[in-house]
């Protein structure tokens, strides 16, 4: 029987998460999630089981309430990489979950690295 598709997404999250958190131990962590409405990124440290910072496409401050599209993606990779240094985080492993690289999360990161957070 074929499987739906948020099975086999949720295989490809644990399969890539479990492959990162394997390489690498100790690190913090940077995940995506992605909707069709908004894209939002926490640092988690997963040692201690505490977020450090996150940013998403809903805050009023980034100014793009509303849009979910590439531009949008970018400005919350740059605020999370604004708030990953008052954080005291200079590098994190990239938890992309079971979204694909391309498009807005691809946009998402390397706003993050431009902005200072190697990933």
């Amino acid at each position: 029987m074929a499987n739906s598709k948020r099975v086999l997404f949720q295989k490809r999250r644990l399969r890539v998460r479990n492959k990162l958190r394997k390489v690498n131990a100790g690190r913090v962590r940077l995940s995506v999630h992605r909707s069709n409405k908004n894209i939002s990124v926490q640092l988690i440290d997963d040692v201690a089981g505490k977020t450090l910072a996150a940013a998403s496409s809903l805050e009023p401050s980034l100014g793009v309430v509303g849009k979910n599209n590439v531009e949008a993606a970018a400005k919350v990779g740059a605020a999370i990489a604004e708030r990953a240094k008052a954080a005291g985080v200079e590098e994190a492993y990239f938890d992309r979950g079971g979204f694909l690289f391309h498009g807005k999360v691809k946009a998402l990161a390397d706003a993050a690295r431009e902005g200072g957070l190697k990933i």
